[in-house]
């Protein structure tokens, strides 16, 4: 699946409709005695622009509802994978014995409900194959004129959001290092704060998902073009025990 150039590839059509992943603490020191460099305010404040974000996922007029996450989901699932192959030299089964982010690991269900216990560029290649296959599939993400999209479109636009999701928040934990050396932190920067508010604007990820990262979409939503604090759950990103708690879901 992950070949040359790190770009994944999948044969065939079948989507995973049923996928599943589960998180739960990862035994390493809560996340308030590591030191995260995302958040260093020299770090935070780099970006490749200061577009005010928050207007630009806003559904334009004339524009259906389907075909707007469509695009944008599709976009995202692009960048993010290209994104992750900046770095996935550094990110192998030894570097990263689990899809860990802060105190959080994250599990694979198949599609048959079957746990996978897998490396952290395993779980990558799962999501990616997973997600090709489905906006790839005309019966899921239709492109041609009159092909209507299914019922089920917006919880799957939900379930890939919440993978995307674990693999920014996996770039950020363990390969910021890297992401700084190459000089891509205003990139990376620029697309999370791209990806999160584009996804409360439809509703599309549980803050309790995106908790384990609250600290980080605090600040980089606070700075020009990053629409504003606020996690949208009325939840402080500071809430004692907010990152070293997270249940299995």
């Amino acid at each position: 699946m992950h070949v040359k150039h790190h770009v994944f590839c999948v044969a065939g059509r079948e989507a995973s409709w049923a996928w599943k992943s589960k998180a739960k603490p990862n035994g390493k020191k809560p996340a308030a005695e590591e030191k995260k460099m995302y958040l260093e305010p020299e770090h935070t404040k780099s970006r490749i622009t200061d577009f005010e974000f928050k207007e630009l996922v806003v559904l334009p007029r004339e524009i259906d509802l389907n075909e707007w996450l469509a695009s944008n989901t599709t976009t995202f699932f692009h960048h993010i994978n290209l994104q992750y192959s900046t770095i996935s030299e550094f990110c192998t089964g030894e570097t990263c014995q689990t899809m860990a982010v802060c105190n959080t690991q994250y599990y694979w269900y198949d599609e048959r409900g079957k746990k996978v216990k897998c490396t952290a560029p395993q779980y990558v290649d799962f999501v990616m194959s997973s997600v090709q296959k489905l906006v790839t599939d005309e019966d899921v993400f239709p492109t041609k004129y009159g092909r209507e999209f299914p019922s089920s479109f917006e919880s799957l636009v939900k379930k890939i959001c919440k993978y995307l999701f674990h693999v920014l928040g996996h770039i950020y934990w363990a390969h910021f290092k890297e992401i700084l050396a190459l000089e891509l932190h205003g990139h990376l920067n620029t697309l999370y704060v791209h990806f999160i508010l584009f996804a409360r604007e439809f509703n599309l990820l549980d803050p309790k998902e995106t908790a384990v990262m609250d600290d980080l979409t605090e600040v980089l939503c606070s700075l020009p073009g990053g629409g504003g604090g606020s996690t949208g759950d009325g939840a402080s990103s500071g809430a004692p025990g907010a990152q070293n708690h997270v249940k299995e879901r």
